[in-house]
């Protein structure tokens, strides 16, 4: 087995006919596995969930809940999307094989097993799922840093559990893809990462800036994008993170773009970013009215600032949603912020 783990690899194997199981257990087990054998499609559910697999090999034709609809269900559950799942399909079914992949499998085997194909496949898909479980890992990390950063300043309360709620509700009224949902979600945690690297004689300053101080301040956008970009899960939010604080008239920063030469997400994100300060109570401030939250946004784009067209899906997304987004119950946004969400 190489040495994948200190701790043995466990496969789930999936098939309503025991002496299809029998055969898949003995030829795993002699590989060094922990087998666990599953006869129907609930049963296969329950033992994901119960026992975290690190690897399902799934029949696909099998009475009531097929294999297409369980790999379609691990797929979509956040709990378990990382774990690959093999078909095992009658010799040359292509059909079969094109299903498969609709499903969101990640390898195919045919019967009867050829034993050094299924070791060398269930090998290189377990060392696959290690890696993705690394990188899954990395991005916690950074959420963790990003936290940590925003409980440095303790005026800013739940904003960036509120943003990511908000990047969610604003996202779906917009109609944009589910990845960029993601990205405005995450970057409601990342989006101020940067700040780490920013003196708390800066960060924390009461009252006005100096000149000098406020030019460290805005390095905080460089800074964050680059400890998010060796991530390439990160590339949707980088954007974001280097680009929210542009203005539509090209007087922001960090490169003054101007109108939609800023990237569209980082617009987005913005104009939640900025709705959800006025509408929060600060040491420094009380908290507006939505109806005083827009009116001062429609200011910033008389001025400029702002998309004006994106501005009136905002105004029409508060306005038609009746809820008052400062005020979300706390961790409401936690099953949300993982990556295949």
């Amino acid at each position: 087995m190489n040495n994948l783990d200190l701790e043995r690899p466990k496969i789930l194997v999936v098939d309503d006919h025991p002496s299809s199981r029998m055969t898949a257990v003995a030829l795993l087990s002699v590989e060094g596995y922990d087998v666990i054998e599953a006869e129907s499609g609930d049963s296969a559910l329950a033992h994901v969930l119960k026992t975290k697999p690190d690897l399902v090999l799934l029949d696909v034709m099998m009475p009531g809940m097929d294999g297409y609809e369980v790999c379609r269900r691990l797929k979509d559950d956040e709990q378990t999307r990382l774990t690959p799942i093999v078909f095992v399909t009658a010799l040359d079914d292509r059909r079969a094989r094109l299903r498969g992949i609709e499903a969101g499998g990640d390898d195919f085997l045919t019967k009867p097993f050829d034993q050094l194909e299924l070791s060398a496949r269930v090998k290189s898909l377990i060392r696959q799922k290690r890696l993705n479980e690394d990188l899954d890992h990395a991005e916690q990390v950074l959420f963790s840093i990003a936290r940590t950063v925003e409980s440095r300043d303790p005026n800013t309360g739940d904003h960036c559990e509120r943003l990511v709620a908000q990047g969610q509700a604003f996202g779906e009224f917009l109609g944009l893809a589910r990845s960029e949902i993601r990205d405005l979600m995450w970057g409601g945690y990342l989006h101020d990462i940067g700040k780490v690297g920013i003196p708390d004689s800066v960060l924390l300053k009461q009252g006005r800036l100096t000149l000098e101080e406020w030019e460290i301040m805005k390095q905080h956008v460089l800074i964050g994008e680059q400890i998010c970009s060796p991530l390439r899960t990160m590339r949707g939010v980088l954007p974001i993170i280097r680009h929210h604080h542009e203005r539509w008239n090209g007087s922001g920063y960090p490169d003054g773009l101007i109108d939609h030469n800023i990237p569209f997400l980082a617009q987005v994100f913005q104009i939640i970013d900025i709705y959800d300060a006025l509408t929060s109570e600060r040491p420094y401030k009380k908290a507006f009215l939505p109806k005083d939250a827009l009116e001062m946004l429609a200011e910033e784009v008389q001025r400029g600032w702002r998309n004006p067209e994106l501005f009136a899906s905002f105004s029409e997304f508060i306005q038609d949603a009746k809820i008052e987004y400062s005020v979300f119950p706390p961790n409401w946004f936690k099953k949300y912020v993982r990556a295949g969400h």
